[in-house]
């Protein structure tokens, strides 16, 4: 397992929560500023039953994402391409919230954002997951379970999706077909004969929660009970809005709007650029690194 160390300006800051920009008036209860992140820790490759895997811990908050590739029909609408399902388990260990339907609104509300984020042709090249146009293509069953609950569900969980994703193995599969025209699949016996899922254009969710006049990145849970309102942002590598989303009761006028907007840019592009490293370097360690696994 390795912790995601986050930089600015070129600086690593090693076992600091994630520095974006510090004011000197900007004092949060555990001491960080306005828009800095805790710290993360991201482990891939953590459940031996699936194409790809990953934990993510966001102070408190425990993700943990399976991806399940499995052949299928393409829908009709899309003949020619493959595509995601995003099914979202609350544990009810992970807050007592969570018990009855509590969770279940949750999970459905996780995994309606989800599907809104990937609704694009460029988060995921989706035709390299077909296999045959109108006949067979890749679906994959993107997994998420909530271990435990300490803030920030929908970054922690977008963080954790596209590592589980960069993790991803697809069996190379040719297409045989004989004289009279019938088709037979097959797939390569050779465990790194396997496609891999680009991630660059993979978006991360920033959260900004209102708190008075301000706005704060990674809200613990006692700063989202203070909150009345936060945009979601869904921001690209290359700092690109796909997607954005109010939740909370209260209201948001255009200029903090505006404001939060730009935060949540400027922050995505640090996120994914120390992620994306993160990942290559445990991937570069191979059989070397330490695992950890979810049960750890």
């Amino acid at each position: 397992m390795l912790g995601l160390v986050m930089s600015y300006q070129g600086k690593p800051i090693s076992s600091q929560p994630l520095k974006i920009t510090v004011l000197k008036e900007d004092l949060r209860v555990d001491g960080r500023g306005c828009e800095d992140y805790r710290c993360v820790d991201v482990e891939t490759d953590v459940v031996s039953n699936t194409s790809g895997s990953a934990r993510v811990k966001l102070g408190h908050t425990d993700i943990l994402v399976g991806v399940k590739a499995e052949m299928g029909t393409p829908k009709l609408e899309k003949p020619n391409e493959g595509y995601l399902e995003f099914f979202v388990d609350c544990s009810a260990n992970a807050t007592p919230e969570f018990e009855g339907r509590g969770g279940d609104d949750l999970g459905t509300e996780i995994a309606n954002t989800l599907y809104r984020i990937f609704n694009n042709k460029s988060s995921v090249d989706l035709k390299s997951l077909c296999i045959s146009p109108r006949e067979h293509c890749w679906i994959l069953y993107v997994d998420v379970l909530l271990l435990e609950c300490g803030g920030n569900l929908f970054d922690a969980i977008s963080i954790a999706v596209k590592a589980a994703l960069f993790n991803t193995r697809i069996p190379r599969v040719r297409v045989l077909e004989d004289e009279e025209g019938s088709k037979d699949i097959e797939l390569s016996d050779d465990p790194y004969d396997c496609i891999r899922l680009s991630v660059e254009n993979v978006p991360c969710i920033v959260t900004l929660c209102k708190i008075g006049y301000r706005h704060v990145v990674d809200a613990t849970l006692q700063e989202e009970a203070c909150s009345l309102a936060s945009l979601l942002v869904s921001v690209t590598s290359k700092g690109v809005v796909t997607c954005m989303r109010k939740v909370g009761k209260g209201s948001l006028d255009p200029e903090s709007i505006f404001e939060m907007m730009e935060t949540g840019k400027r922050v995505g592009k640090v996120l994914h650029t120390s992620l994306q490293n993160i990942l290559h370097k445990e991937e570069s360690l191979g059989t070397k690194r330490q695992k950890v696994g979810f049960l750890g």
